[in-house]
């Protein structure tokens, strides 16, 4: 068998090239099988006619093994050389054949692995590749094994590329990808590989051919149409595309494909399909549409479909052509849809219409999306139980819903949602509150204390959410209230601010809808206080026998140093029959906090309480009448006192004016706060200042000027520090202080390197110290580099008498020699200043006049730190 498998890639007196010369197009794709174990198919297109037969392929898995793979699919017998083969492949095109070799591999663990085939030696004269012949096809799939992402299945390719185009027309190609695992795909263009995966030298794509050539070559990212404007010349194009999958906002594999484009001189007009748009189906209904296609030939035409709806085992779609005429054909598009075909992305469908000429086929290939969505949550129901609401709902038909999500809004919105539109949206004003599993059909909102708010309509809306993620239609709305058979608390006013005798005024709406039945009476009110305004400790101060006592003030208290917090329960007190029929939602104080600053202290008002507080009307007390005057009325819960007298005392109290909102609550809800006091002073540090640094090279000095920024900050600056970081140097040093607002400059000396950075910080009168202005760095680059003059004279008339560089800023040392035109050594220094007189090193004569050469290594002290840079160049020496 061996043998024979051989044979069908072997035949005695061919050449090489002759038996290569085949290959078309290629891809490779794998599927999860189970733990680490994966099927991966090699998918080529290949020349039929050739003898060049290909019953097995080398694929590398990308784990440092390779296995031989051989062709499983098409009928027996002997192929072009006479071979008798097991598979001879499927013809799908005119002379084009799909060979499929399929295996098996268990990866060694979770990884990334590129999955790659070399197939030697494409087939020959392709445009756009030079030297095609000899160019060997590469192709290559990403496969990552990984436990907290899952498995994955890589995109199947639905439509071959055998398709061929005309000069001058428009060429079009859909790859046809669908995702099993329905992650998103992404398409791009990339360059077609040669040996070892490289980029193949000198590949272009087909409409960079002919120079000049004006057309467009570009690939759909989201849809993968592949468009080329107007081919200009005829012949064999091939390209290459990558197909990306991502899941949850992550990449998580990708598969290419090269592939062929056959373009020939033909007189026609390619098909054009008319498609409704994009659209979506509730799971268990059928979507029905009509598709039909023109040709202005009157040519007769095929028209078909493929795509993921077609290939489930069940509740698959159908494609039935109804009409065919000469130029003219229609289908229809039928898909009964299942729950388990419910999904976050949609299907892509595509259509193909191909005319039946005897030249070219020209064909058109149009894609649209179905999404399959869920059904909404039937008869939601909401029904107030003490302090919360239960709800209800039937069990969503789709039974592969993994849970519920919940949402809640304070009245009603009246949301239907739109066509295709799943889920809540945010415009809604609605929120998320909880999820709960599939297998539950009823939740009770607020049965953790405090619970609801009375007087609040509350409303819901549910949506089933399914593995995915995918989100069903949205549930109607419903709503409901909270029923009256509490109190409600609507005033915890302080009226005495004191640490020992302070007094607070609480009051309450006394439950009007009792359930007599269960609760025929009589009723106890329990009284309980918090000394905080989170509720966190209560404990039973008092108790009121009648129903209508819904006032109590509350002595003796520290309402100086803290807010305090209520609840009053309702009891049925009959001595054989005492049970707890409900309590109130909690309700604080008002307690104002200070923020002092800067001639100026912001009020916080503090509180905790079922009611909305809608306004603050903030008091001052005058400190002539000692009475509060009314300052100013807000709808924040804060206020800024501006314009005071920084170290003077300042007493203020707040007035709330809020609401339930709903009837038979008294309205508006009026409550005040203690009274306290604050003092302003200034802690606000001020501005940085903005700094600039202007070098003086010449002088080694660094200027530092700084400008301060009043306009906005604080203007009362007393001095500044100077920070400095030499270089290489990791932190700042302060180096000197500067006194005086409007003293803006300072100079910095820097004799060995100009190169540093510089920061600065102000300091006001109160002692407050700005954050660190910008670091601003200079470096040797600013003052110009080491550089050398060309000629000087060493006559002793006092001008030029000696070589040395012109002014210089920042070097370490030099490494300089200077040679006569014989190469011979006549000077060396390490000084950067060199001042070189023209005498020969080592005897004190004078160099003869004429030119001398130069090497000189120059270690500069810059940012980084000391550089070398060598410089070369000649000296002319003239006496």
């Amino acid at each position: 068998m061996k043998r024979l498998l051989f044979l069908c890639i072997v035949f005695l007196g061919i050449s090489f090239h002759a038996l290569a010369t085949h290959q078309r197009a290629g891809e490779i794709t794998f599927k999860y099988i189970s733990g680490l174990t994966y099927e991966v198919t090699i998918v080529s297109y290949s020349y039929a006619p050739s003898r060049a037969d290909r019953n097995e392929l080398e694929i590398n898995w990308g784990d440092g093994t390779t296995s031989i793979l051989t062709r499983g699919n098409g009928p027996s017998g002997y192929n072009p050389a006479n071979i008798y083969c097991d598979f001879l492949g499927e013809i799908v095109g005119k002379d084009i054949k799909k060979n499929l070799y399929t295996g098996q591999h268990t990866f060694p663990g979770p990884s990334t692995y590129k999955i790659s085939l070399e197939d030697p030696n494409r087939n020959y004269g392709i445009q756009n590749i030079p030297s095609s012949v000899d160019i060997p096809l590469y192709v290559e799939s990403s496969l990552t094994i990984n436990p907290f992402v899952g498995p994955d299945n890589s995109p199947q390719l639905l439509l071959p590329p055998i398709d061929q185009g005309c000069v001058g027309h428009p060429f079009i190609h859909n790859p046809g990808a669908y995702d099993p695992d329905g992650d998103s795909l992404s398409y791009s263009l990339v360059a077609c590989r040669g040996t070892g995966g490289q980029p193949i030298p000198g590949y272009v794509l087909p409409n960079q051919v002919v120079p000049g050539d004006t057309s467009h070559f570009t690939m759909n990212a989201l849809t993968g149409d592949i468009y080329w404007s107007s081919p200009s010349i005829k012949g064999e194009y091939n390209i290459a595309f990558l197909i990306e999958e991502w899941r949850n906002g992550i990449r998580i594999g990708y598969i290419t494909r090269d592939m062929q484009i056959t373009i020939d001189v033909c007189e026609d007009n390619a098909p054009v399909i008319h498609l409704p748009p994009d659209t979506c189906i509730t799971a268990g209904d059928t979507l029905n549409f009509k598709v039909f296609a023109t040709d202005a030939d009157s040519d007769k035409m095929i028209l078909s479909s493929t795509g993921a709806p077609f290939l489930f085992s069940s509740s698959a779609a159908e494609f039935t052509i109804v009409n065919d005429t000469n130029g003219y054909i229609n289908g229809i598009f039928n898909w009964a849809t299942a729950c388990y075909q419910i999904r976050k992305n949609p299907y892509q469908v595509y259509f193909k219409a191909v005319d039946q000429t005897t030249q070219i086929n020209l064909f058109d290939i149009k894609s649209m999306n179905i999404k399959v969505v869920g059904p909404k949550t039937r008869n939601l129901s909401a029904t107030p139980l003490g302090n919360s609401i239960r709800l209800t709902w039937d069990q969503n038909r789709c039974s592969n819903a993994v849970k519920y999500q919940i949402y809640r809004r304070n009245g009603f919105f009246g949301f239907i949602p739109s066509y295709c539109e799943l889920g809540v949206p945010s415009y809604t004003g609605y929120h998320l509150i909880d999820e709960i599993n599939a297998s539950d059909t009823n939740y009770t909102d607020g049965s953790s204390p405090p619970g609801l708010v009375h007087g609040v309509d509350y409303c819901y809306i549910v949506v089933a959410v399914y593995p995915d993620g995918a989100l069903s239609y949205a549930s109607d709305e419903v709503c409901a209230q909270l029923k009256k058979d509490v109190p409600i608390i609507t005033n915890v006013s302080i009226q005495t601010t004191d640490k020992i005798a302070g007094q607070i005024y609480l009051a309450w709406s006394k439950p009007t809808e009792i359930d007599t039945v269960q609760a025929p009476g009589p009723y106890k009110y329990l009284i309980y206080r918090s000394p905080d305004l989170s509720g966190n400790s209560f404990t039973l101060i008092d108790s009121l026998n009648e129903l209508n006592d819904t006032i109590y003030y509350n002595n003796n208290l520290n309402t100086f140093d803290h807010g305090m917090t209520y609840r009053v329960d309702l009891y049925n007190d009959s001595p054989a029959n005492r049970f707890l029929i409900g309590a109130s939602q909690y309700a604080s104080s008002d307690f104002i906090s200070f923020q002092p600053g800067d001639n100026k202290i912001k009020i916080n008002f503090n509180f905790n309480v079922p009611w909305t507080n809608l306004f603050f009307t903030v008091f001052r007390k005058n400190e002539s009448t000692l009475l509060f005057d009314s300052l100013a009325t807000t709808s924040y819960p804060y206020y800024s006192d501006t314009g005071l007298i920084n170290g003077k005392t300042y007493c203020y109290k707040v007035k709330s004016k809020g609401s339930y909102g709903t009837a038979g609550i008294t309205d508006p809800l009026i409550n005040y706060s203690q009274e306290a006091c604050a003092i302003p002073y200034d802690n606000e540090p001020p501005c940085p200042p903005v700094l600039t640094v202007e070098p003086d090279c010449e002088n080694s000095t660094n200027i530092l000027i700084w400008s301060n920024p009043v306009e906005s900050c604080s203007a009362d600056i007393e001095k500044y520090f100077i920070f400095y970081r030499p270089p290489l140097s990791a932190s700042f040093a302060i180096i000197d202080s500067v006194s005086g607002q409007y003293n803006t400059t300072y100079h910095h000396y820097q004799p060995v390197t100009i190169a540093g950075c510089y920061s600065m910080q102000a300091v006001d009168s109160s002692g407050n110290i700005s954050m660190m202005s910008d670091t601003v760095c200079i470096d040797i680059d600013t003052c110009g580099r080491y550089r050398l003059p060309n000629v000087f004279t060493p006559n002793q008339d006092n001008h030029n008498d000696l070589f040395t560089p012109f002014p210089f800023t920042s070097v370490e040392k030099i490494d300089m020699q200077i040679f006569n035109r014989w190469g011979k050594l006549v000077f060396k220094t390490n000084d950067p200043h060199i001042n070189w007189d023209g005498k020969v090193m080592g005897t004190n004569q004078d160099a003869s006049d004429g030119t001398y050469f130069y090497v000189c290594d120059v270690y500069e002290l810059t940012l980084a730190g000391a550089r070398k840079r060598t410089l070369k160049g000649s000296i002319t020496l003239v006496r």
